[in-house]
């Protein structure tokens, strides 16, 4: 598997659109690693932490977010199951789950009825380490200040408008990862 060639694929131009992608992507593999160097006693899958890593974003052009260059018609909240049907067709499930579950700390089918969130209705928390550790990564970069990493307390924060269950998770990983 070659996740940039993937990314090439439904990121043909270079554009600013692309490298938002690939920095932020390439900051939150990075970030990723390097937890997961710090804990062998997890036994962390490496090869895929990057990979899922890379793509776990790779949906966001089909949505709408003109702030990051993207002018899909989907709302923004519905760039992980895209993804993950983009993963899923390619021939990489596992990988599609890191795309679907990895918004907010996971969104529960509580949390996406109480918010009325236009999403599938399935469970899309983070279950294997793998998936757990790649949605903590994201959580410390966005798209818009490609320069900077969050600190824990505001990543923590990004976090709770997906609800009281999210903030839980992310203090979960905080102790698991950091």
């Amino acid at each position: 598997m070659n996740p940039l060639a993937l990314i090439d694929k439904y990121y043909p131009e270079n554009n600013e659109l692309k490298h938002i992608l690939l920095v932020h992507s390439r900051s939150v593999a990075d970030k990723a690693l390097a937890m997961a160097e710090k804990h062998p006693e997890l036994k962390l899958d490496l090869q895929f932490v990057e990979e899922a890593a890379l793509l776990h974003d790779i949906g966001i052009f089909k949505t709408d977010a003109s702030d990051i260059y993207c002018f899909g018609s989907y709302p923004y909240i519905c760039h992980g199951y895209l993804g993950a049907d983009l993963m899923r067709e390619e021939g990489y499930p596992r990988h599609a789950l890191v795309c679907e579950r990895h918004t907010g700390a996971g969104i529960t089918l509580e949390a996406m009825d109480e918010q009325k969130l236009p999403l599938p209705h399935r469970e899309m928390v983070p279950v294997s380490l793998e998936e757990q550790l790649v949605c903590f990564a994201d959580k410390f970069y966005s798209k818009t200040h490609l320069d900077r990493e969050k600190t824990v307390e505001k990543a923590r924060k990004s976090i709770a408008k997906y609800g009281e269950n999210g903030v839980e998770r992310f203090d979960r990983w905080c102790k698991l990862f950091l």
